[in-house]
């Protein structure tokens, strides 16, 4: 872990509750107490009402593609040696929507509408970065 190249999530106010969730292998997202909708990434407001009645919780962690981008060049020197590599966005069963790398698979079998679930990094003694897998 010591000699992780890639760049650290910073934590912004509103992401606190995530990035703890995520260092005890939780998946956090918000949830509006209105409407019930879901939402990533973290933000004082609902996403789709408004609303500033919010609560943090706990997804199942599963969900699918809902599109992703393999990239074959190197934009920061972390990933130097780990081409190619999928980045997707992925619509969790509770209906948020969020980018993470898909690991675990060849980049050539990933697809659109893939059933994937949450497995978490520990990058660093203090950071832990959850990735998706196929389901």
């Amino acid at each position: 872990m010591a000699d992780y190249l890639k760049p650290l999530p910073i934590p912004s106010p509103e992401s606190v509750p995530f990035w703890k969730g995520a260092k005890e292998h939780k998946l956090k997202i918000q949830k509006c107490n209105e409407c019930n909708g879901t939402w990533f990434p973290p933000a004082t407001i609902c996403a789709h009402c408004g609303s500033r009645d919010h609560d943090w919780i706990e997804a199942c962690g599963e969900g699918n593609i809902h599109s992703f981008v393999t990239y074959h060049r190197i934009y920061h020197k972390g990933w130097e040696g780990e081409l190619p590599y999928v980045i997707a966005i992925i619509e969790l069963v509770e209906g948020a929507r969020m980018l993470g790398n898909i690991v675990g698979i060849e980049v050539d079998e990933v697809v659109c509408d893939m059933q994937v679930k949450v497995m978490f990094d520990d990058v660093t003694a203090e950071v832990t970065i959850p990735k998706f897998q196929p389901a």
